[in-house]
């Protein structure tokens, strides 16, 4: 399951599990995004490749209009994965607090 909403400071909160399932609905909340988009990964359990693609998309069309994204709250489990996958050096990754 998963959750995507605006927080009170903007950041788009996500808890659950971004994954095959998950990456429609994910892409549908995100392509409304403009800007630099924060995400607010402190829930986020589990990522997989889709969940990944989602973000990549993302990034991609934000990039070509100066916007981001930004990753906040990535706990190590899951940087890990962008770390092993060079998608750090796509992302702007703020560690878990």
């Amino acid at each position: 399951m998963l959750a995507m909403e605006m927080g009170p400071d903007g950041a788009v909160v996500v808890t659950g599990r971004l994954d095959a399932a998950q990456a429609a609905s994910a892409q549908a909340f995100l392509d409304k995004i403009q800007g630099v988009a924060t995400l607010d990964c402190r829930g986020l359990e589990y990522i997989s490749s889709a969940g990944l693609g989602v973000l990549l998309k993302t990034q991609k069309r934000l990039l070509a209009s100066a916007g981001k994204v930004r990753l906040a709250g990535v706990q190590p489990h899951l940087r890990d994965i962008f770390v092993y996958s060079g998608l750090d050096q796509v992302f702007e990754i703020d560690p878990a607090v």
